[in-house]
């Protein structure tokens, strides 16, 4: 851990844990958690996931063998505090609840080759994007373990009858998790997909042979969200 200093050119080494094991373990990830004050980060070595308490640089939970093969990415989910997603050469990404590791919340194989990054959208978390060595970028809908669920802002006491009526005459159908879109616009390993941080609508990918490529949420997808 690195104290930057604005008063100073240089930066000052704060604190530093090291993994014990065979082979000289190596980290492969890294991630800070947005909750808990920011006194909370996780690693990635292998195929464990571990959770850190930065003031004193102790282990608060671990995940062994997260993923069946290397695990590449982390991602907090920015509005449910407990909620992370990992990704890895597997194929697979995942859902965790720290809480609860011994199983993941839900598995994601919707990628054919090694998958590098996955993000969740900074503001409507139902939105996770993943990219990956086969050369795509897949937009997913989560709403189920999302903090938004379907029918979370509906207001069940209204009792108009014009509302009944038109509850009887438009059921509405709850969302379900699936893939919202998948972008084959790269010809080579995505290594990179991130949100932009002024448009929640907004993300780019970026791929081995230089490519980048900046792409919105679909219309339907977003007033759906929004109303």
């Amino acid at each position: 851990m690195w104290d930057l200093d604005v008063s100073s050119s240089q930066a000052k080494l704060s604190s530093s844990a090291t993994l014990e094991g065979k082979g000289n373990p190596k980290f492969t990830a890294g991630r800070w958690n947005p909750h808990h004050n920011c006194t909370q980060m996780a690693t990635a070595n292998d195929t464990t996931i571990r959770g850190w308490d930065v003031r004193t640089m102790q282990q608060v939970y671990c995940i062994d063998n997260a993923h069946g093969q290397l695990v590449r990415e982390l991602d907090f989910n920015p509005n449910k505090q407990y909620y992370l997603v990992s990704c890895g050469d597997d194929c697979n990404v995942k859902f965790w609840d720290v809480r609860n590791s011994t199983e993941p919340v839900l598995t994601l194989s919707e990628h054919s080759h090694w998958v590098w990054s996955v993000r969740y959208n900074h503001f409507h978390d139902q939105l996770v994007l993943t990219s990956s060595s086969d050369s795509r970028v897949i937009l997913h809908n989560m709403v189920s373990i999302s903090s938004e669920p379907f029918g979370h802002l509906i207001d069940e006491d209204d009792d108009s009858e014009e509302d009944e009526e038109n509850k009887k005459e438009k059921p509405r159908e709850p969302e379900k998790d699936g893939v919202i879109g998948t972008y084959e616009e790269h010809e080579d390993s995505v290594y990179a997909a991130e949100w932009s941080t002024a448009d929640p609508w907004l993300f780019a990918s970026l791929s081995y042979d230089g490519r980048l490529v900046i792409n919105r949420v679909p219309k339907a997808v977003k007033y759906k969200i929004l109303l």
